[in-house]
């Protein structure tokens, strides 16, 4: 029996961080599931008017109106959606109570880059936001103003503009654009199944264990 007291304890140790690696996991569940109500909780509140100087830690997300017009500057960036498919976000400079701030109009199609916006005054419900979407790997913008990631300080620095977005949720009177509304469907929460990955991994584990000690008991044939 000697010799099955070290793949026992090695059967019952591995089991156990890997159960343990699960019920982590499912506490990193509920504490990301309490964040994303809490984010939908602050992007649905009622808006109020654009600080005179957002900061992105204490208002991102946070709902805005404002009236102003558009400057004409438009750049566009390469999107794809479920809903709509692939097309381009529609970034333009807004003008709205002396300052130019960066307007996320939303989406149109290939086809439908240049159409015509709004000329005229315009009221825009959104949310503030400073997108993480550029990396390492995220090509620089054309020439032509194609973009593959929203920038908001090269963005800004391109369109003289304040460097956040004003991301619209509605606009009146009515954009050709299609809003695409900050959501937290674009956040991640993938700790359920990585805690069902942890308890299958010690389920194999307690098994292929077992399998082991149970071959080592069985008498050896002559």
């Amino acid at each position: 029996m000697r010799k099955l007291i070290f793949p026992i304890l090695l059967a019952l140790s591995g089991t156990a961080i890997l159960i343990s690696l699960g019920v982590w996991q499912i506490q990193r569940l509920q504490w990301k599931t309490a964040i994303l109500a809490q984010i939908e909780t602050e992007i649905a509140a009622p808006p109020v008017a654009v600080p005179a100087t957002p900061d992105a830690a204490t208002d991102r997300y946070l709902p805005v109106t404002a009236t102003g017009t558009l400057t004409g500057d438009v750049l566009h960036v390469l999107v794809s959606t479920e809903e709509n498919g692939a097309g381009y976000r529609t970034v333009s400079a807004f003008e709205t109570d002396g300052r130019r701030v960066l307007l996320d109009l939303g989406f149109v199609g290939f086809d439908d880059r240049d159409i015509a916006l709004p000329a005229g005054e315009i009221t825009v419900t959104g949310n503030l936001l400073w997108p993480d979407e550029v990396d390492g790997f995220t090509p620089d913008p054309e020439p032509t103003g194609l973009w593959f990631a929203r920038d908001a300080d090269a963005m800004s620095a391109t369109l003289g503009a304040e460097p956040f977005f004003i991301v619209a949720r509605d606009i009146q009177p009515a954009s050709p654009t299609v809003p695409m509304p900050v959501g937290t469907s674009g956040i991640p929460n993938d700790h359920l199944s990585y805690a069902v990955t942890w308890f299958l991994l010690a389920l194999g584990w307690l098994a292929m264990s077992g399998l082991f000690i149970f071959r080592t008991l069985r008498p050896k044939e002559l």
